[in-house]
């Protein structure tokens, strides 16, 4: 989880650069070592089409940013990336997200959002962002490496993936019984049988939710000892719905349409069981962000999630916003992540209103690092 920004002033480090104006130390902006931008050598900017806003990613955070900023007549463009419409496009009923009160499936979900985003102007186009140059407006982006963008703003919504375990079954039946949101998914296992792999603090505050809905719950570690907090392990031992089943692996899932059970494997004696009264299957390992493309250009926790300041979406380049998973840790809902797509939206109209348009650089000039920032919390 992401250290909190504190109420006070916060300054970034400075940008060192030469008495010339070359970045010193490489390719050093704000503090930051910047990757490598050999993929851009090659490619024609002179021609490359010029975006107010570029919107990477499409979840519930990207097509909100995009709606509202198409409703700003900014004329959006999102970028769809590996996995249009994130993580919901994986999951079956969405019964928590308000004003549906029948629910519906993700992926018809995410298609609303589109078509709504779409009416009001917005371009979608498939493609990934593969490269970013962030030293100067107008920024510099690469689609699949090879297609040339400036963008006067980027809003970052490429959402986080949750971490599986990598078996046939469990990819096959998620979203039937394979879940890695028991705050999503949990009602739908009233009164049945359920088991929880990790050791953290998620897997305990995950199974602990569980026991709401579920009339048992498994928790599943590969090891004798959680890592989760005294706390939260304690609430997890003092709960008589749960059941910890130490040194234990799952190796498979069982089932056609739906999970009948788990195959697993205590890791010191090598014994293998079926656990055939479970039927839903939660993963409580982690989720890992999607921002390497962003990694050394703005400020991200030890674990890639983008930093920003306070309660807004702003990053420490400025005119380079984030919102969705990819800088939230915590809260990973659609609606939380449709909120802070809003919050985007709402920066960058305001910021692009304040600094305007920047012109895109000659084809024999250098382009000058971004300044040093002091963030100030916005609230």
């Amino acid at each position: 989880m992401p250290a909190p920004f504190a109420r006070s002033v916060l300054t970034f480090s400075t940008a060192l650069m030469h008495k010339n104006g070359a970045l010193a130390n490489g390719n050093q902006t704000n503090g930051h070592q910047h990757p490598d931008l050999a993929a851009f050598e090659d490619v024609d900017f002179s021609e490359a089409e010029m975006r107010d806003v570029v919107v990477i990613g499409t979840g519930p955070a990207g097509w909100t940013a995009a709606l509202y900023t198409a409703r700003a007549d900014l004329n959006p463009l999102i970028f769809m990336g590996p996995e249009p419409g994130g993580q919901l496009t994986t999951t079956t009923d969405v019964e928590n997200y308000p004003g549906f009160p029948e629910g519906l499936m993700g992926p018809e979900m995410m298609d609303r959002f589109q078509d709504q985003a779409e009416r009001f102007g917005t371009e979608s186009r498939y493609g990934t962002v593969t490269h970013v140059d962030f030293r100067e407006r107008p920024f510099r982006l690469l689609i699949g490496g090879e297609t040339p963008v400036y963008a006067q703003t980027a809003i970052i919504s490429t959402g986080a993936s949750a971490r599986y375990l990598g078996l046939e079954n469990e990819q096959r039946l998620i979203g039937k019984g394979v879940s890695a949101c028991a705050t999503c998914d949990g009602s739908f296992f009233r009164g049945e049988t359920v088991a929880v792999v990790g050791g953290g603090d998620s897997a305990m505050e995950e199974s602990t939710f569980l026991t709401k809905f579920a009339e048992k719950v498994y928790v599943l570690h590969r090891r004798e000892e959680l890592r989760a907090s005294e706390i939260m392990q304690q609430r997890a031992f003092e709960n008589d719905k749960i059941e910890f089943v130490w040194n234990t692996e799952v190796i498979d899932v069982l089932g056609e349409s739906a999970v009948e059970g788990i195959e697993v494997i205590n890791n010191e004696t090598g014994e293998t069981r079926v656990m055939g009264d479970v039927t839903g299957f939660f993963l409580a390992i982690g989720h890992t962000p999607n921002t390497g493309p962003f990694e050394g250009w703005v400020q991200m926790d030890e674990t890639g999630y983008i930093q920003t300041e306070g309660a807004s979406t702003y990053t420490d380049v400025p005119g380079v916003f984030a919102c969705g998973d990819a800088q939230d840790s915590t809260y990973r809902q659609a609606v939380t992540a449709a909120g802070t797509g809003c919050k985007a939206a709402i920066d960058a109209e305001r910021w692009l209103s304040e600094h305007g348009a920047a012109e895109a650089p000659r084809a024999d000039a250098n382009r000058q690092p971004v300044e040093a920032v002091t963030l100030t919390d916005r609230n």
